[in-house]
């Protein structure tokens, strides 16, 4: 292996450190955090208490008296049987259209939210995702039978379906590169936060009888109106006004995001660059799904699918949604059940709270890696115990020792989750994909995992009953894959400003096949694009400077398809 397969197998981290120095001076994504920039930041992670809430307080519910009273009497006759299979106590497929319909939904919204956070602008698709969250609890809270609750989750659905695509958008625009990684990360502290708040709040209500499943749904209103007042109160990205040509309005945000101190002339050169990357968007406006197609997109294409891919297969959102059945599975009462699920949730944010603190730091291969391991152990460890202590016909009580250590488990899996996929699903997708093709590349995985946490929730119960202990060996064998594609194909993206990532594919030992060489006016250095070369690609955000751009030097070598 020759120094140029040493540096492409390094991930980039000469662009990265490259980049962290640009992006400390002038130029798009200044290093400067004002206070504009933190509040806005913290509004559109805030996003990630919609989805947090909805996932808490339905794994409560799913096992709440009162709510299986009113909606699920079967299920509440299966939990009182002494001779139930324990790994089928919750399979409904009712109650799973219930738990699902949520997901179905936000693929369908994923579908067109892309679209219309282009055309509306990210603040404004927070807005309506935080509306339509608020009146789809408000239609749960009121619910007299099964057709409203499943309503209600609809419109939820559509809520986070909005708020998953535009909360990572928002941030990776307006975020500084240097700081790019911790402020996205947020979105699944604040995601933490909602699952946190739910259990607290189920913890509380499932001893009340008839009513206090309504006090669980009806709670839901408090993360929509923060989401809405923090909305209505931020400014939106630059990048989203000049897209849609106001520019007045994008130098206002632009100078407001970058504080009172900013020089006139520094906003105006980083606005030039702004509108230089819209225009070339613009350029581009028809055929974003097809052009994401083509061959120079290809890596693109690849991490947009399978990011999403294996994030929804570490098994995290069905241990999400399912964690209180999970341990009344293994013999705990409901209400120990939820605060078993509670002390999972502080671990779960903490845990999210150092990836945002090493995740610019250490970069984003290392957090994978080390997650991956501890997530591939964690499941093992768990097939081993059910097997051995429940067995294959779940008739067998779990002793009180084996219970207590699945919790552990489950708790160091949260950890586990929590400083890798969580964050870094989010992190890698918003900043990776080129701006002619992001909102359709991030519409594309926000479709795929609202399809494949749908299909999960649909049949995780199922799937349960039926293989037993073996699905958590089916979820380590998922693991197993994509910690090691992770290891061979993603390159190292911390610190590089998001108009400079191209330069990270040119440099990686398998994906510079595919991004196509042009040389800059001028000079004697090669600038990589990831659109046709002929049709000026995204030479105008890697040609200057002034944007932090990464320029690669002819000696470092380039290996053409």
């Amino acid at each position: 292996m020759d120094m140029d397969d040493r540096t492409s197998m390094a991930g980039g981290e000469s662009i990265a450190n490259d980049g962290e120095a640009a992006a400390a001076g002038r130029g798009t994504g200044g290093g400067e955090v004002t206070f504009t920039v933190v509040m806005s930041c913290l509004t559109a992670g805030a996003g990630g208490l919609l989805l947090g809430y909805d996932i808490g307080v339905t794994g409560g519910l799913t096992q709440m008296e009162s709510f299986l009273q009113a909606f699920f009497p079967e299920v509440l006759r299966k939990m009182s049987s002494a001779k139930q299979d324990a790994y089928c106590i919750f399979d409904s497929q009712v109650l799973n259209a219930f738990v699902s319909s949520f997901y179905l939904s936000g693929m369908v919204a994923s579908l067109v939210a892309g679209h219309l956070t282009k055309t509306l602008g990210r603040r404004n698709s927070l807005l309506i995702a935080g509306v339509l969250f608020f009146a789809g609890t408000l239609l749960n809270l009121a619910a007299v039978n099964i057709s409203m609750l499943i309503i209600g989750r609809i419109l939820l659905g559509v809520a986070v379906g909005f708020s998953s695509l535009a909360a990572p958008v928002y941030l990776a625009e307006i975020a500084p590169p240097r700081w790019r990684g911790a402020f996205t990360t947020s979105i699944g502290l604040f995601a933490n936060l909602g699952f946190l708040m739910a259990d607290m709040i189920n913890y509380r209500v499932t001893t009340m009888a008839r009513w206090g499943w309504r006090l669980s749904l009806g709670a839901g209103i408090v993360p929509a109106v923060i989401v809405i007042v923090g909305a209505a109160s931020i400014p939106d990205t630059p990048n989203s006004l000049a897209l849609r040509g106001r520019i007045n309005e994008a130098r206002d945000s632009l100078r407001r995001i970058r504080g009172a101190g900013s020089a006139v002339a520094d906003v105006d050169v980083e606005l030039k660059d702004i509108i230089r990357a819209a225009e070339e968007d613009r350029r581009y406006e028809s055929g974003a799904l097809r052009r994401l197609l083509r061959r120079e997109y290809r890596p693109h294409l690849v991490m947009a699918v399978m990011i999403t891919v294996f994030y929804e297969m570490t098994g995290g959102v069905v241990v999400g949604i399912f964690t209180p059945l999970l341990f009344f599975t293994v013999g705990f009462t409901s209400q120990k059940a939820i605060l078993g699920s509670i002390i999972t949730d502080v671990v779960s944010i903490a845990s999210v709270a150092i990836a945002a603190v090493v995740v610019d730091r250490r970069g984003r291969r290392t957090l994978f890696m080390v997650g991956g391991t501890v997530l591939i152990l964690c499941q093992l460890a768990m097939a081993w115990i059910f097997g051995a202590q429940l067995g294959t016909d779940g008739e067998r009580a779990m002793s009180r020792g084996y219970a207590a250590a699945v919790v552990a488990l489950v708790c160091t899996y949260a950890a586990g989750l929590c400083v890798s996929w969580v964050p870094l699903s989010s992190v890698v997708t918003s900043e990776i994909f080129p701006l002619e093709v992001r909102s359709a590349a991030l519409g594309l995985g926000g479709a795929i995992s609202s399809a494949l946490t749908f299909m999960q929730s649909q049949s995780f119960l199922e799937m349960l009953c039926s293989l037993k202990y073996g699905a958590f060996a089916y979820y380590a064998v998922w693991l197993v894959v994509m910690t090691a594609f992770v290891a061979v194909f993603l390159p190292e993206t911390k610190g590089v400003p998001i108009e400079s990532m191209s330069a990270v594919w040119a440099q990686h030992w398998y994906w510079r096949r595919f991004v196509k060489p042009a040389f800059a006016h001028g000079n004697d250095h090669l600038i990589y694009t990831a659109a046709p070369a002929q049709h000026g690609g995204s030479i105008a955000r890697a040609a200057h400077s002034s944007s932090g751009a990464v320029r690669l030097n002819l000696l470092w070598g380039w290996r053409g398809r």
